[in-house]
């Protein structure tokens, strides 16, 4: 099978496509012939090296955390999945034309939404829901501010504050505002604009996926006994200030992830794809993630 392969680390020159053996189905696993893979920051940290150490590599590997595709082998104890499902998940090594995964990891596709699209949100919609319903689980009423509420896990943390009920303040850049409207949020507010942020209410949480400089003059916004989560480390000065910060990992969930995608498919949430790349074009697709395409890149096998 074709894949696209990290043969070192380092820029995307390392990356090559290449004949590679087919992964073999194990008890508990699923193959699927993979139509999408979507590209994620994780994607380009591990590429660089930069991850290294948290998450080493056998080289030469193949990238890729989420993906859609089509059901083609069922490992033996497999339930809940046929073979010509169309799926979609956080399936590993998916930059290639086959990949394994779990039932957990995957979760089907419905009617109307685009096979190859589906690829975009495995991820996003998981971890921009989990940031705030497990991470940051904001009370009705809460005022919550989302950094980066635009980008793909921003996008579904805003959904996700907006169902609970929560009165969601969007976070994003001065030259987004206009665009911003269209979240359904309560409020948006620049970032960049520090009149901007000195004039925001006091918050009861904040849902971080920028980290950084950015969150910094947010700090002082939340109330006592506020809450930060965030998908990127902790920010500069929280723990001096003595605010409890909780970091998170997405995880996989099936059902929920169908009900993330069954919200896509109706339109209730909207993530824009910036580009789609053959495999044969990883190299090109990567460069175009990196420097911030305004919305997802994917590899289409």
């Amino acid at each position: 099978m074709r894949a696209a392969v990290l043969t070192r680390y380092g820029d995307v020159d390392a990356l090559e496509v290449r004949d590679v053996p087919e992964p073999r189905v194990g008890p508990g696993k699923l193959k699927v012939r993979i139509a999408a893979s979507s590209l994620n920051a994780i994607d380009w940290k591990i590429r660089s090296g930069a991850l290294r150490s948290w998450f080493p590599l056998e080289l030469p590997a193949i990238l890729g955390f989420d993906a859609a595709g089509e059901v083609v082998e069922l490992g033996p104890g497999v339930s809940g999945f046929r073979v010509g499902d169309r799926v979609l998940g956080q399936i590993r090594h998916g930059q290639a034309e086959l990949a394994l995964a779990t039932p957990e990891q995957i979760a089907k596709v419905p009617q109307g939404l685009s096979l190859i699209d589906a690829a975009a949100i495995p991820v996003v919609a998981l971890t921009g829901t989990q940031l705030l319903e497990e991470t940051l689980a904001p009370a009705p009423g809460d005022v919550v501010l989302v950094t980066g509420a635009l980008g793909g896990v921003g996008r579904y943390a805003v959904r996700a504050a907006l169902k609970r009920k929560v009165r969601v303040i969007a976070g994003v850049r001065k030259r987004q505002i206009g665009e911003a409207a269209s979240l359904g949020a309560e409020r948006v507010v620049a970032l960049d604009d520090p009149g901007a942020v000195a004039g925001l209410p006091e918050l009861q949480g904040i849902a971080d996926t920028l980290g950084g400089e950015t969150v910094v003059p947010l700090l002082a916004k939340l109330a006592p006994g506020g809450r930060l989560g965030s998908v990127v480390g902790e920010p500069p000065g929280a723990r001096e200030r003595g605010i409890d910060v909780r970091a998170m990992q997405t995880h996989p969930d099936s059902p929920r992830l169908a009900q993330l995608a069954e919200d896509l498919a109706s339109g209730e949430v909207v993530v824009p794809i910036a580009g789609r790349f053959p495999l044969e074009q990883v190299r090109e697709a990567f460069r175009a993630a990196e420097r911030g395409a305004g919305g997802k890149v994917l590899l289409t096998v």
